[in-house]
């Protein structure tokens, strides 16, 4: 057997060790930071505070801004540190609790975004069952499912991870801790970890998928009889873009965590990472939901209320 160290920390990287780069990448990174964050926040407080958006739809989109600011959070602070500072180490324990905030968010948030499409079903197909169908205890107990169904997916896939011994390289080619990058250093036989990484994915993520065409069938179906052309585009405007979100997160995430595993350094891989873990959480807030007027207008009075409150003093 030949000599190894065990690895008791990792060293991150970034795109670039050209300093010009670094602080591009950082200045783009906070921007779609502290965006994500303002949006979201707006959000939450929007439908927080206004009572006639107490309703199943924006309970559900405050639980989208909740996650997703938490999400972002997880990997762009960090992220940052590198680009700027070329601090570059995170310790184990830091790399195994990135790995489980993001894949907690992540899987919650996609179940998240397949109840939401269920919730979208009922509202277009089944109109005046509505308010029974998405009463508030079924609400609470939906959201309280995402919650659960997320960390016993991080729980599991974190744990098989850090049971692999770690005695090669310690340099993860990434931004941020993922597994796919870490079963690269690992020194132990990673095959059923590949595999249940693999059956998982295929299990929660093609079923979250196959429940959320299932229902844009038949909300489409449903929207294509409405009479007039402006009904038809009122139910298609609040439609696409919780698709579009959909697309872009799975595409992005199953290209990373579905395909071979191979160690070649690609700048790819670590693009597509940021389209699964950054993108997401920025588009959210700008195209789900504050193209909706009744959140626009909350968000409005929020900010006049701000205005008027800071000229005041």
């Amino acid at each position: 057997m030949t000599n190894s160290t065990i690895v008791t920390e990792f060293l991150l990287t970034g795109f670039s060790d050209v300093w010009e780069i670094r602080i591009l990448l950082t200045m783009l990174f906070l921007l779609m930071y502290l965006a994500t964050l303002m949006g979201n926040l707006l959000i939450v407080t929007a439908i927080t505070t206004d009572h006639s958006l107490h309703e199943p739809m924006y309970f559900f989109l405050w639980n989208l801004s909740v996650l997703d600011m938490c999400y972002i959070s997880v990997t762009v602070p960090k992220a940052c540190v590198i680009f700027l500072f070329n601090n570059r180490v995170i310790t184990k324990f830091g790399c195994a609790a990135q790995i489980f905030l993001m894949f907690s968010c992540a899987s919650a948030e996609f179940v998240l975004l397949t109840i939401m499409a269920r919730d979208r079903y009922v509202a277009i197909c089944q109109p005046l069952h509505y308010h029974v169908v998405m009463n508030p205890r079924v609400c609470v107990q939906m959201s309280l499912a995402c919650v659960i169904t997320g960390l016993a997916y991080a729980g599991v896939h974190t744990g098989n991870t850090f049971c692999l011994s770690f005695c090669q390289s310690n340099v993860i080619h990434q931004f941020f801790c993922d597994i796919p990058s870490l079963l690269k250093l690992s020194c132990s036989d990673t095959l059923s970890n590949k595999i249940a990484i693999f059956s998982s994915a295929i299990i929660i993520c093609g079923g979250c998928f196959s429940f959320i065409s299932m229902s844009y069938i038949h909300i489409f179906s449903t929207v294509l009889k409405l009479p007039t052309r402006a009904e038809r585009g009122k139910a298609f405007s609040t439609c696409i873009p919780h698709i579009l979100i959909v697309t872009v997160f799975l595409s992005s995430g199953s290209a990373v965590y579905l395909k071979p595993t191979s160690n070649s350094l690609s700048v790819q891989d670590m693009i597509m990472s940021v389209f699964y873990s950054i993108v997401p959480p920025f588009l959210n807030p700008i195209i789900y939901s504050l193209r909706n007027k009744q959140i626009k207008k909350a968000v409005s009075r929020i900010l006049r209320t701000a205005v008027t409150t800071f000229k005041k003093t």
